[in-house]
């Protein structure tokens, strides 16, 4: 997909399609308007009749009308003045995806002229080009012969106003930016387990650090790990027959002297539960268990694409949970790099096993600040649904993400994590167990990793209620790229101030 911002008249502008935005009360912004104008009122007309719904993003279309260059004039119901932002986006999504079916092989868009009580057009354009992005994605890798395909190829955001044309041009860019992240992590997740394998997440990391110069990355083996006495880790890994791997990428885009954000993700490529196995019943859905691995992925990717100021490392413990022979059991006893032991009363509570170690490994780095992403526990989706990502851990580093989900609409919610719940993870035979029981499941988990970061800034999401499905689809979302791109953004910003 090819996409610009153009400042160009809806008039005379020549292409598949042309976008034109229509009020919640039937009034025509401007340059709905003009081409009403030129057309003899045969966009009143059809509004009049009553052809267009209420919705946002409802459409309905005109073709080859006299006195418009366009072959398709398609009036797009907007969104209210004081639609939120998920709002404003999902009426995007809604005509985006009527248009890809449509035919029309390019398309120029007005739909940021539509007013709105908060957001500026370069804004709207901004939300408009990701609603594009999330609308053409595909994943039809693993398809035989030729998988249904839109024709839509070019997309522009334009404007009547060349004063604002700048700004839209960077809303462009930066939205395109980000959604390339967003979609790298959406294709790992997608990817089936038989392929995406820890090896095949360092090859995957080993590949990006050559797009980008910027970008170093480096790989630990089982035996590296092993001599670091990544304990906890290795346990997990140990009943499966695809060896496990460690993924550092460090993105340099400031100076030195700037301490980075470690970004730290669960990559549990394939999640049977070990010994203590999961029921049947939509398993293959743990392919999933490593979208806190893709998320570090997606937002490596739009940093080095964004060419933000900051550094950023992101780190990535891969591997995968099997029930095998040599398979870690309950009862078991670890110790992990840091030193301390745990006690394992289910083997699958794996995650926080492998996050462990790689948050010990990862403090190398002094960071700044240290956020791990995880499909963590089930009770963090019985707390907030898949509307939320919940964050816990610094309060003033929570606070800032929570800020940066509602500036990206990849909204979050911050738990507590006190004292009292580490309580629930005392162990008689270790210094703590892997398991807090069901009351506050997911804060006992968060508690857990609180362990291996002390002395830490450190924040952790659990994102096992958003990372998918998607729109009702068997699909990653790519949830929190968004939001963590708008954190490192802001992180940029402070420090090039």
């Amino acid at each position: 997909m090819r996409l610009t911002a153009r400042s160009t008249s809806a008039v005379t502008a020549k292409a598949g399609a042309v976008l034109l935005p229509v009020s919640t009360d039937n009034s025509l912004p401007a340059p709905t308007k003009a081409v009403d104008t030129a057309c003899g009122k045969a966009l009143s007309a059809l509004i009049d009749a009553g052809d267009l719904g209420k919705s946002a993003g409802s459409t309905a279309s005109l073709h080859r009308v006299k006195g418009a260059a366009a072959e398709r004039i398609v009036l797009v119901r907007a969104h209210a003045a004081d639609a939120s932002l998920g709002e404003v986006e999902n009426g995007y999504y809604a005509a985006i995806t009527s248009l890809t079916k449509s035919g029309a092989s390019d398309a120029v868009s007005f739909l940021n002229a539509a007013g709105h009580d908060r957001f500026e057009p370069n804004e709207l354009a901004h939300l408009e080009i990701c609603a594009l992005r999330d609308a053409t994605y595909r994943h039809d890798t693993f398809k035989s012969g030729d998988a249904p395909k839109s024709t839509l190829n070019r997309y522009a955001a334009a404007t009547e106003d060349k004063t604002s044309l700048a700004m839209i041009k960077r809303a462009v860019a930066k939205a395109d930016a980000i959604y390339s992240g967003v979609a790298l992590s959406r294709d790992l997740a997608n990817t089936p387990p038989n392929v995406c394998t820890p090896v095949f997440l360092a090859d995957r990391a080993r590949a990006l650090g050559k797009e980008h110069d910027a970008l170093k990355v480096s790989v630990l083996d089982e035996k590296r790990m092993a001599k670091l006495g990544m304990g906890a880790l290795l346990a997990v890994a140990r009943g499966s027959r695809n060896p496990p791997r460690l993924i550092a990428m460090e993105y340099q885009g400031a100076a030195k002297r700037h301490k980075p954000i470690v970004l730290v993700g669960k990559g549990v490529t394939f999640d049977t539960g070990g010994i203590s196995i999961k029921p049947s019943a939509a398993m293959d859905e743990m392919k999933f268990d490593m979208c806190g691995a893709a998320a570090v992925f997606g937002a490596v990717q739009a940093a080095a694409a964004m060419k933000l100021k900051c550094n950023l490392v992101g780190v990535v413990g891969a591997v995968e949970n099997m029930p095998d022979g040599d398979a870690y059991r309950p009862g078991d006893v670890l110790t992990s790099m840091s030193g301390k032991t745990i006690e394992v009363l289910n083997t699958d509570a794996e995650g926080r096993l492998v996050l462990a170690d790689a948050l010990t490994w990862s403090a190398r780095f002094k960071p700044a600040a240290m956020i791990d992403l995880a499909t963590l526990t089930g009770a963090c989706v019985v707390a907030l649904g898949r509307h939320a990502s919940a964050v816990m851990g610094d309060d003033a580093l929570c606070a800032d993400l929570v800020m940066a989900g509602q500036d990206s609409g990849d909204r979050a919610w911050q738990l507590p994590l006190w004292d009292d719940y580490k309580k629930q993870l005392e162990s008689v035979v270790a210094d703590f167990s892997n398991l807090g029981g069901s009351p506050g499941g997911a804060i006992t988990a968060g508690a857990f990793l609180s362990h291996f970061t002390e002395g830490q800034c450190w924040a952790h999401m659990d994102i096992a209620g958003t990372a998918w499905p998607h729109r009702g689809r068997k699909w990653s979302s790519g949830r929190p790229v968004r939001l963590l791109s708008r954190y490192l953004e802001t992180v940029a910003e402070t420090q090039s101030a």
